[in-house]
């Protein structure tokens, strides 16, 4: 399925910035840009005015039956005291019965929970709200304290910023990494952040004069080619390689080894994406020094192989 047609559900109590986010990824015209334009629209259980959580309000034209045409539903941030409103759970329900992909942004996963749509499926939310969301759906696998989880189907976001994460990963799977990058550099955010990584990070105080790995994250992005273990890392740092473990886990929210694979399986998407280089000349360039190697990463990361992968974005 290529995504079309996205849908944000919205009713009383729901949070501005987390109905932002869907608008901003999924709402805007960026054709100038080469992004594909989405039909995008805001439904509510009832057209009409809906209340934010900051007091100030919203005009919605669309009603439920506007869910029927969505290859996506997107759910912000909403209060967790209330039930749903009157319809929510069946226009869900059916939605998901039709195969139509749900997103959920920080507290939204809730809605998903009372639905029963989250039973035996990995979720997430913000890290203030997973002990509660395991609580009260305790047939949900609750994965806490990472960006996002995609189920399938289903992906759920902790807060904020997490959720735009989500929505760049939906982008990357349905149009691509070129077309990802392209939304990412105008909602001015980076490309990709890996779902896995940690919700918050811990800045360290700084063991050296320099106060922040930047330099380093930008040396290794251009030199993915080069040997990038900890201990070379470490030595290009200054550090003990403990320390640099801990520092880079610190300010990333990932490990070394996990943070520069994912930059590999970032570069090797934009090489299958814009040449026609063999599998095995990519590995080489990316720093995977085999086919094997590339394909066995990039099949774990992506859900596709590097050859199904070109074959489905090859510009």
């Amino acid at each position: 399925m290529t995504l079309r047609n996205v849908a944000a559900l919205i009713w009383d109590g729901v949070a501005p910035f987390e109905f932002g986010v869907l608008c901003e990824a999924f709402g805007l015209d960026r054709r100038e840009d080469g992004i594909p334009l989405l039909d995008f629209d805001v439904c509510a259980p009832q057209p009409g005015a809906v209340q934010f959580s900051l007091g100030f309000s919203v005009n919605v034209d669309h009603g439920l039956e506007r869910l029927e045409e969505a290859d996506l539903i997107g759910i912000p941030a909403m209060r967790r005291d209330q039930p749903l409103p009157d319809g929510v759970r069946e226009a869900l329900v059916s939605a998901y019965e039709r195969g139509t992909r749900l997103l959920t942004v920080c507290s939204g996963a809730f809605a998903l929970g009372e639905a029963g749509l989250l039973d035996g499926l990995e979720c997430t939310t913000h890290w203030k709200y997973t002990d509660e969301l395991a609580a009260r759906f305790p047939e949900a696998k609750v994965v806490p304290e990472v960006l996002y989880v995609d189920s399938g189907q289903i992906v759920t976001s902790a807060g904020t910023a997490a959720g735009l994460d989500a929505t760049l990963h939906i982008w990357r799977q349905e149009y691509g990494a070129q077309i990802a990058s392209g939304v990412a550099r105008r909602m001015v955010v980076p490309p990709q952040r890996d779902g896995g990584q940690a919700q918050f990070i811990a800045r360290a105080v700084p063991e050296c004069e320099a106060d922040t790995l930047a330099p380093l994250l930008a040396w290794i992005v251009e030199n993915l080619d080069q040997p990038l273990d900890v201990d070379a890392l470490a030595r290009r740092s200054l550090m003990s390689p403990r320390t640099f473990a801990r520092r880079f886990k610190a300010e990333t929210g990932a490990t070394p080894h996990s943070w520069v694979t994912n930059q590999r399986v970032l570069r090797a998407e934009q090489l299958l994406e814009t040449t026609d280089r063999s599998v095995e000349w990519i590995a080489d360039e990316v720093g995977f020094g085999n086919a094997a190697t590339l394909r066995h990463h990039f099949t774990r990361v992506r859900g596709l192989s590097p050859q199904a992968y070109r074959r489905r974005f090859a510009c």
